[in-house]
């Protein structure tokens, strides 16, 4: 599975931020990759890239167009259809990470066809698993974990990633969601995976390494989340990671998209987390917690941060706001023994 840049990022009719948080977290963290930004007429909602069209974008030298949207049951929504129908009859190939497949809109396969151009559909894109074994293995991992979805995983192990290689650590992000199979061109959405191959996914882009190597990896979902705690189960379990750094965001009360549900206190999440994390390595612990601090703001954030550290006595930072300096320094000090 390889795509090449320069992308087109397509933000379609979007109206939320978080329905473009693919083509965001790639604008951020990869912006060397990205030519420019594609939205329907009158869409508020932007990256602050070029704007440009298909046409534009492939005369300025654009390889793929990213459907980099997200939205409730991952469809491709009618009326993105005719754009990404567009990007393909100028010569784009298309890049897309919902569950529904490329391949199956006719009229975008075909269009595929005629213009001679590649539909990559990254979450269904699978390698050949076999199930997971618990076997130890080298190397050192750190796995984020989350209060819930979309508090900052993604982003929290991409800033610790960059911040490693600052620190000159051998690091490498290992992706496993849709954003950042983009980001990294490598992976595997484990929400797509079988569920008795979830753990296998994982020790399968997280193998055994020298001992002086790291790998970040990528967490999904939550154990609080009814709608998700597998795949954060199996994560937890193919993972056998060494830290886990806590993801959680400040002022969010309930559980993405089930208000029934309340945001679990990070004591009850902490231990959970850990308590299934022992299965397969009975060392781990907790290395930090990356506090979003989206809705409270940079001074309320700041302050909640400090106290964190202090009840937790570990290293705490919003990844944007402070930065993850702080944590990697620790993690030269540590002792993994």
């Amino acid at each position: 599975m390889k795509f090449s840049p320069p992308y087109l990022l397509y933000l379609g009719d979007a109206n939320k931020p978080l329905a473009i948080k693919t083509s965001r977290g790639i604008a951020q963290w990869r912006p060397e990759l990205c030519l420019g930004e594609y939205a329907h007429a009158g869409n508020p909602l932007t990256l602050g890239l070029a704007k440009l069209t298909p046409k534009e974008a492939k005369s300025l030298g654009a390889k793929t167009f990213v459907v980099g949207l997200a939205n409730s049951g991952g469809i491709i929504e009618t009326n993105w259809i005719d754009d990404i129908v567009d990007a393909l009859e100028q010569g784009l190939d298309v890049a897309c990470g919902l569950h529904k497949k490329l391949t199956d809109v006719p009229r975008i396969y075909a269009a595929a066809k005629l213009h001679g151009c590649q539909l990559f559909d990254l979450r269904h894109q699978i390698p050949d698993i076999a199930v997971g074994t618990g076997s130890k293995r080298s190397g050192k991992r750190i796995l984020t974990v989350g209060t819930d979805c979309s508090v900052g995983k993604m982003y929290t192990s991409l800033a610790i990633e960059r911040e490693m290689h600052l620190q000159d650590f051998d690091v490498s992000f290992k992706a496993t969601g849709q954003s950042g199979l983009l980001l990294a061109n490598n992976g595997i959405c484990i929400d797509a995976v079988v569920a008795d191959f979830i753990s296998g996914a994982v020790e399968l882009i997280s193998p055994a390494a020298d001992d002086n190597h790291w790998d970040i990896i990528e967490g999904q979902g939550s154990m609080f989340n009814p709608s998700c705690a597998g795949v954060s189960m199996g994560l937890l379990h193919g993972a056998q990671a060494d830290y886990l750094v806590m993801c959680h965001e400040a002022g969010r009360n309930n559980i993405k998209d089930i208000p029934d549900y309340n945001v679990p206190d990070l004591v009850s999440c902490i231990e959970l987390n850990l308590s299934v994390a022992r299965l397969t390595n009975p060392k781990v612990k907790l290395a930090g917690i990356s506090l979003n601090c989206r809705v409270v703001g940079k001074e309320q954030g700041r302050a909640l941060i400090k106290e964190l550290e202090q009840e937790f006595n570990v290293p705490c930072f919003d990844p944007l706001i402070t930065g993850c300096e702080n944590f990697v320094t620790q993690l030269k000090s540590v002792d993994l023994g």
